[in-house]
């Protein structure tokens, strides 16, 4: 099994198209990575703190990664529907109540993608005029990512309701491979039988 087979979620393939799927586990690879790189900045910075020896810039890296993880996790969080998304109502329903739920939901969802790209915008071109320490690096940097991730949060919604409007949103999952593991018998055994 290849890893974009266990990285690209098959849950749902109705609403996706094949077309975005590299793009998926592009992000999904930046996100492990992200995660990573953001646990190895925490440890060094605590080490370096502990042996008398802080690296400053540890925090900014550390909270540059942590950003970035988060809006990036979010942009493919939509597209594997785990995040942004209130299946509790929609799943609930079905025919055209369902449909028109499901679009309302991700209406909603593209309205706030289209605020993170304007607001984020905003944000990253304000950014110039502040600086972090002691870097000195604009804080730019850290706004980088929303307009980014509003980006791919509107694609991944729009392919969503084009797919489900398209191929109707209520589609029964197969059922999972997951084989059952059996039960193991904990009582002792003492040689004697009754």
């Amino acid at each position: 099994m290849a890893i974009a087979d266990t990285l690209v979620l098959q849950r749902q393939r109705h609403l996706k198209w094949r077309a975005l799927d590299r793009l998926e586990l592009i992000l999904m690879m930046l996100c492990g990575l992200l995660c990573f790189g953001f646990s190895l900045s925490v440890t060094a910075d605590i080490v370096t703190r502990t042996i008398g020896h802080p690296w400053l810039w540890l925090q900014e890296v550390t909270s540059t990664l942590f950003i970035y993880a988060i809006f990036i996790g979010a942009a493919v969080a939509t597209r594997r529907n785990d995040h942004l998304y209130l299946t509790a109502i929609s799943e609930a329903l079905h025919g055209r109540s369902r449909l028109l739920v499901e679009i309302v939901i991700r209406l909603v969802v593209l309205g706030v993608a289209l605020c993170l790209v304007w607001y984020g915008y905003q944000n990253y071109l304000r950014g110039f005029g502040s600086f972090r320490l002691p870097s000195g690096t604009p804080i730019a940097s850290l706004y980088a990512v929303i307009p980014l991730s509003g980006i791919l949060i509107g694609l991944f919604t729009i392919e969503q309701l084009v797919n489900g409007i398209r191929n109707g949103f209520d589609h029964p999952e197969p059922p999972d491979d997951d084989l059952p593991i059996p039960a193991i018998d904990t009582r002792a055994t003492t040689g004697v039988q009754p």
